[in-house]
């Protein structure tokens, strides 16, 4: 009697390789997509279809939206930071997979997960120890085992498909591509050679060449650090970032190229694209460099990186993060207003920000105005200063 198995399923060719695979080993494979903002309704008809011609049990499409925006999207925007400074972890949708990838699996009583990476990535770090973490599940992972025998893993998949008589789609790509709500990764190619990537190596961002002559503003309403409406029309988080990738990639905003250590070890080298989320962010620092405290806004950063950090490296459901989380949702319990962002292309800035919570003194202006005498002014210069003209003074030749 076959044992059920649920498999994380897109329907490429990796995930596509595992449900013959897993099925002439055994296995009753189940599959599961999660439609994390990456495609659209005809992509997702394809999806279901290929489940079924390669012979999956059953095949059930997850909304992921909701729950990437929760889960991802609104603590990463409350830390505000990077992974090394530079990406902005547009893969993080792995990690709500897993999870909608055991819910089926509790659903269906089985004990079993598999998935469709490879033994050279970070998505396997991902996935791996967010199964790990929620419990003790067998995890099945066919690339990785048939790499041990063959080299050229993706021609191997491609004949053992074809031979069972699964047509394999030709899509004639130079870049790995991964897209979601968060954004666009793209590798391959020349962008791992090292060289610079050519003019393929694009997807939502337009070229300087394309960006529109008129200048594009918004508003965006945040309450306790969320994003809740934009141009004063309240929006789910995933709808809302969703506008925002539509209203901003006309105007190349949010492309970059990310060079930095992976979780494996070695160097990785991706374009990316992520207009709203950047667009999310700028708005977000604005608003909250406004009304957090100095200390604050100095230690915060310290946090955020440690969270993103944590989340890059696959240690989504480490008990830090929840802790990390803890601070970060505290810190933004003033972080409530209207900011106005404004692109012409390329950057964003954010213009105009509305706050009751701006920390501004009625009374005194930064280099304009003040309600301090000159004895003050340079009493406090001297006490401030003590130690390092001290230090001057006692060490002067």
């Amino acid at each position: 009697m076959s044992q059920d198995i649920v498999l994380a399923f897109s329907g490429g060719l990796d995930t596509s390789f595992c449900v013959p695979y897993l099925r002439e080993r055994g296995w009753k494979v189940h599959t599961v997509f999660v439609d994390t903002g990456g495609v659209d309704a005809q992509e997702r008809a394809y999806i279901e279809q290929r489940a079924a011609e390669l012979g999956a049990a059953t095949h059930v499409t997850v909304d992921g939206g909701p729950a990437l925006w929760a889960g991802f999207v609104k603590p990463f925007v409350w830390a505000g930071e990077a992974y090394q400074g530079q990406y902005p972890l547009l893969v993080s949708d792995r990690y709500l997979i897993v999870d909608a990838a055991i819910a089926r699996a509790k659903a269906l009583g089985t004990r079993a997960i598999a998935h469709g990476c490879t033994g050279m990535g970070n998505d396997q770090v991902r996935f791996d120890l967010a199964v790990k973490a929620q419990g003790d599940y067998e995890i099945v992972a066919p690339i990785r085992e048939i790499q041990k025998e063959h080299t050229h893993t993706r021609a191997y998949e491609q004949a053992y498909l074809e031979q069972r008589g699964f047509p394999v789609r030709a899509k004639q790509k130079s870049y790995t591509i991964n897209e979601n709500l968060l954004g666009v990764t793209l590798s391959g190619g020349e962008i791992d050679a090292w060289k610079t990537p050519g003019e393929g190596a694009r997807a939502w961002c337009r070229p300087r060449a394309e960006w529109p002559s008129r200048k594009l503003a918004v508003n965006l309403a945040f309450e306790r650090g969320e994003a809740v409406a934009l141009d004063g029309e309240k929006l789910p988080g995933a709808k809302l970032l969703a506008r925002l990738n539509a209203l901003f990639a006309p105007y190349g905003v949010g492309r970059g190229m990310y060079t930095g250590d992976t979780t494996i070890g070695l160097k990785g080298r991706i374009v990316f694209e992520a207009p709203g989320l950047i667009a999310l962010l700028i708005a977000h620092r604005a608003l909250e460099e406004a009304v957090l405290t100095k200390p604050q806004n100095r230690f915060k950063p310290e946090v955020a990186r440690k969270w993103v950090e944590l989340v890059y490296e696959g240690f989504y459901h480490d008990p830090l993060k929840t802790d990390l989380e803890a601070f970060l949702a505290s810190s933004q319990r003033c972080v409530n207003g209207e900011v106005v962002l404004e692109t012409e292309g390329g950057t964003v800035t954010a213009s105009e920000i509305r706050s009751p919570h701006i920390l501004a003194s009625g009374s005194a202006t930064y280099a304009q105005s003040a309600d301090w005498g000159v004895a003050e002014a340079e009493g406090f210069i001297k006490l401030y200063g003590m130690s390092s003209t001290l230090w001057a003074k006692v060490n002067q030749q």
